[in-house]
């Protein structure tokens, strides 16, 4: 797609999720209440910025395709988020692979992120620390800022963030358009300790591995939901373990998010089109008195489901290209500002 910005205020999380261009993301909606959100995406050669706002607590899984790290933090939020079955707060950075991303929002989130192609931060990273990417980097992980760090990058990326998304200020210049994106990215990595540990994440794994398994199985018979007692048979588990493990992982208890993924799916449904009529989409989800439905739905989305219904295919904004530039191709980092002075050279394991 080249290089292109986009801007678009959402009413729907699963429809904040479909608006990010290239990525394969689902959204549900925990919390209960009406949905606002805002994505906000500028692609440059090999990577993404991103700023992303919601104000309903989100479990947002996805994919944001293989050879692509990620770099995120809060600009602000309500209380802890929670990233791979990791807790997170504002002066957290979560990092890592691209892929299999599983990540549960406080209920008003602010997050800001970068996106980098494999290509773009390898040659960075070798040159700045004399050695080839981090192991660690290939998990996903949740490790402290350093502070000093922190704020800067905060204004840096928000202000850079404002000049690309504004269509008034086109980018004819590629060199500076690259020496901006580089310094961005040097300052992300130098956000990042010294030293990450990540020795909790065997732990980390083993409990998003039987959270993972309990909703598959939940979603394999959405017309006919497992009690708790069939759950905790299927899986193996104890109802404590499974609870704990839930609310380590998710924030909430697997019968809560066992009717949150239901209620989503219905709406889904709704907005997609594919119901004919509420009642049909209701029933595929286990739902089969209107009255109690009407009313978990309207507190869950603000909306009664007849109403989604009526706005199926509601669309979302498309991104626009970068205003009076072509797309340059993806060039190597090598010369970026401060990427190879002694200044920039820290100890990193």
């Amino acid at each position: 797609m080249g290089a292109w910005r986009l801007d678009a205020a959402t009413g729907d999380a699963q429809l904040q999720a479909r608006a990010q261009p290239e990525w394969q993301q689902e959204y549900r909606q925990l919390s209960a209440g009406l949905f606002q959100g805002r994505v906000q995406h500028v692609q440059l050669p090999g990577m993404r910025l991103v700023r992303e706002d919601s104000n309903r607590a989100l479990h947002q899984r996805g994919d944001l395709g293989r050879g692509a790290y990620g770099f995120a933090m809060p600009l602000a939020l309500s209380g802890p988020g929670i990233f791979n079955g990791q807790r997170f707060g504002l002066d957290s950075v979560l990092l890592g692979r691209g892929d299999e991303l599983d990540l549960r929002t406080p209920t008003e989130l602010s997050l800001m992120a970068v996106v980098v192609e494999a290509d773009l931060l390898q040659p960075l990273w070798q040159r700045m620390y004399q050695k080839p990417l981090a192991g660690w980097l290939e998990h996903q992980l949740v490790v402290p800022a350093r502070p000093a760090a922190a704020q800067a990058l905060r204004r840096l990326h928000t202000e850079l963030m404002a000049r690309l998304l504004d269509p008034d200020t086109p980018w004819q210049d590629e060199t500076a358009l690259r020496q901006a994106r580089d310094a961005l990215l040097i300052e992300w990595i130098e956000v990042i300790p010294e030293k990450v540990d990540a020795s909790s994440l065997p732990t980390v794994t083993a409990r998003r591995q039987l959270v993972n398994l309990a909703c598959e199985l939940m979603l394999a018979q959405p017309d006919e939901p497992l009690s708790m007692l069939e759950l905790c048979s299927q899986v193996g588990a104890s109802r404590r373990k499974l609870t704990y493990c839930f609310q380590d992982v998710l924030g909430t208890s697997p019968m809560q998010y066992l009717r949150a993924v239901r209620l989503n799916g219905v709406r889904r449904e709704l907005r997609s089109g594919e119901a004919a009529a509420v009642q049909d989409a209701a029933a595929r989800w286990g739902f089969f008195h209107m009255g109690q439905f009407s009313l978990d739905y309207k507190k869950q989305f603000g909306e009664l489901p007849s109403a989604t219904l009526r706005a199926a295919g509601a669309q979302w904004l498309r991104p626009a290209p970068l205003a009076g530039r072509q797309s340059p191709g993806t060039r190597s980092p090598a010369s970026a500002p401060g990427a190879g002075s002694p200044g920039r050279q820290r100890a990193r394991r």
